[in-house]
């Protein structure tokens, strides 16, 4: 197994961590991965991150749902068991549909919902009983972490990494 160094930067605000950020990217350094104890808005904009691609998904799930639900009702309400209820006709699925839309609107929101959060998991590689990843537990509480790969320049980037504010700095060694 082999290992490479990586420079752990501690910060206690998100304001100098964004700006540390800024800081790090503008000298051209790249950032492994960046903890921290709550979501901080525009940090993966600072950080230079691809847009994510979870939107896309949603849209094609609530879509298969859509589709699920018009044929099941087609397939249980008209071919299969069709039933006069209320005096509504079952002779074709245009006649009922109005009854049928807020099956179809029920069924997308849940296709949409639950296959985005299976995607969003396996995406992350996040399953159930996974050890996490976190390199400090400080980092679930109240501090952030920036990881930054060091390559022979762990001097000047521990200089350039103290200037932006860091409250601590480790040089660590991390296996792949």
């Amino acid at each position: 197994m082999e290992a490479s160094k990586v420079i752990h930067a501690i910060y206690t605000d998100d304001d100098v961590l964004m700006s540390a950020v800024k800081k790090v990217k503008a000298e051209r350094f790249h950032i492994e991965e960046i903890y921290t104890p709550f979501p901080v808005h525009g940090l993966d904009k600072a950080m230079g991150l691809a847009p994510t691609r979870i939107a896309i998904t949603a849209f094609i799930y609530g879509l298969i749902g859509l589709t699920v639900a018009i044929v099941m009702m087609n397939f249980i309400m008209i071919e299969d068991w069709p039933q006069d209820i209320g005096g509504k006709p079952s002779f074709s699925y245009i006649e009922n549909m109005p009854a049928f839309v807020p099956i179809m609107f029920e069924l997308t929101v849940f296709f949409s919902a639950h296959l985005m959060v299976i995607t969003f998991y396996l995406r992350s590689r996040m399953w159930p009983f996974k050890n996490a990843e976190n390199p400090d537990p400080r980092t679930t509480d109240d501090h952030f972490l920036m990881e930054i790969a060091v390559d022979g320049n762990a001097e000047v980037l521990e200089s350039l990494l103290a200037d932006t504010g860091a409250v601590e700095i480790n040089l660590v060694d991390k296996a792949h």
